[in-house]
């Protein structure tokens, strides 16, 4: 770096403090440290570091409190927040009042200061973003502290002021629905409608009136005049869920209206207006539909000005608790009875199931729990039969032990030498990668997480080259 940047970083924890000053000063940069916001205001009027990285919860003036603040006098000072309250509205607030970015906790060192370097930067070019409009957070039943979720709560923080269409990608159950509700709940947009259609429920043949609405007589039925979803969402958003299955002639009409903001509806000859922000979302692969010719590519490119990706429940085993705490929370509410409980033993089960229905999934099967489980606590002979105890931990023990005898038996026949010290590294290495991707480069979480202490972590890590 030319410069020295001076950063100051405020929060209660004195470990998090000292980690970061440490962390930053090697990177040359000079770091005063703070375990409360309270005299930081009053601070900057006699001094002003060149950013900020603050907790989001502490003890008298929280984050969120000084970051309004500073946005509000001071704009140009790029604030970093950090917090281990990992949901959505910490995130989205957070950028709504001016972040530069959001960080979760845990983090790796190294994504601290690559962070705090990339906002010197933007400080030094004097081209930070001024303060967005304020929205009030509505609730939602997104949940997630996996880092493939935080990103999703970075994307929808991000675009809380913006009117670009978003394109949302993943597996069905995965939440795709919640993610528009929210983007549209957090957008200037947020007081006008939010108008959902799922084109695959649909037949092709109504779709065009569903959308674009019809005048009288326009078609045998057609005894009055009807708004389409695109005038209802006028001002607002339109999602269009599994837009994938979209015809051809209509995908043109789609077109056109994103390209012009004017359209016919059927049987019409006045051509209405309408302003609409389009979040889109599918299970199919777009660019592959493209490639085949099933979708206009000029439609896509329209869509797909923002992609968010929702990953899979067996991508995020670390959000099933919390998602299943939740769901049998929400079904106790429904039927009005007392909250359900899982055994230890019951929520590792359900961690290590496959989960292809996803979130929704998941719902289902707590509230089938909620009704049918004996008891107030839930054992793994409670689960549903379609969740047999073969999709479970065994399962995956078996499926993987099948492999690693193959495996040898392979190496055995070719007359291999030395198998135990080779197949050994392969598994030490899969182990100690996966185990630092999960503790976000972490090696004491990593560490304890394999049973280890740090140092034989470190020994590790230089025996195999890592």
């Amino acid at each position: 770096m030319n410069r020295t940047g001076i950063v100051w970083v405020i929060d209660d924890d004195r470990s998090i403090r000292w980690v970061l000053e440490k962390a930053l000063q090697q990177e040359g940069m000079k770091v005063e440290t703070f375990d409360n916001a309270n005299e930081i205001v009053e601070t900057l009027e006699r001094r002003r570091p060149d950013v900020i990285v603050t907790d989001i919860r502490m003890p008298g003036m929280g984050g969120l409190e000084l970051l309004s603040t500073l946005s509000e006098k001071i704009p140009e000072i790029p604030v970093i927040v950090m917090t281990a309250h990992t949901d959505l509205d910490s995130a989205v607030s957070s950028f709504q009042k001016g972040a530069f970015e959001y960080l979760p906790k845990p983090f790796g060192i190294d994504e601290a200061t690559s962070l705090v370097k990339r906002a010197l930067e933007q400080r030094w070019k004097n081209s930070v973003n001024t303060t967005t409009a304020e929205l009030i957070p509505e609730t939602t039943d997104i949940i997630g502290k996996a880092p493939a979720m935080q990103e999703v709560f970075r994307a929808i923080g991000r675009l809380s002021s913006s009117h670009l269409s978003v394109l949302i990608n993943g597996e069905s159950g995965t939440g795709k629905e919640l993610v528009a509700r929210a983007l549209h709940n957090h957008s200037p947009r947020a007081n006008n409608p939010f108008v959902a259609i799922n084109i695959a429920a649909i037949p092709s043949e109504l779709l065009e009136s569903e959308l674009f609405g019809h005048e009288r007589g326009a078609f045998t039925g057609a005894q009055n005049q009807r708004k389409g979803r695109f005038e209802q969402s006028n001002g607002g958003t339109l999602f269009l869920d599994e837009i994938g299955d979209m015809s051809a002639d209509l995908q043109t009409r789609l077109l056109r209206v994103l390209s012009d903001g004017k359209f016919y509806r059927v049987g019409g000859h006045d051509q209405i207006e309408t302003n609409v922000r389009i979040i889109a979302a599918t299970n199919q692969n777009l660019e592959e539909r493209v490639e085949n010719g099933q979708f206009r590519e000029d439609l896509f490119h329209r869509l797909n000005v923002i992609r968010i990706h929702m990953p899979p429940l067996h991508e995020r085993k670390e959000d099933i608790p919390t998602l299943a705490r939740h769901f049998l929370k929400r079904s106790a509410e429904e039927l009005t009875v007392e909250v359900k409980q899982l055994l230890p033993e019951a929520e590792e089960f359900l961690c290590n199931l496959k989960w292809p229905g996803n979130v929704r999934q998941l719902e289902n099967t707590c509230r089938w729990l909620t009704v049918m489980a004996p008891g107030q606590s839930i054992r793994i002979d409670d689960m549903p039969p379609e969740l047999a105890r073969k999709n479970g931990n065994n399962d995956d023990k078996n499926n993987w032990e099948d492999e690693l005898r193959q495996t040898i038996e392979q190496r055995l026949s070719r007359g291999d030498v030395e198998i135990f010290y080779s197949l050994n590294q392969s598994f030490e290495r899969v182990l100690i990668e996966a185990a630092l991707k999960y503790s976000s480069g972490k090696k004491q979480d990593a560490a304890k997480k394999l049973g280890w202490g740090r140092n034989t972590l470190a020994r590790k890590l230089k025996e195999l080259n890592l």
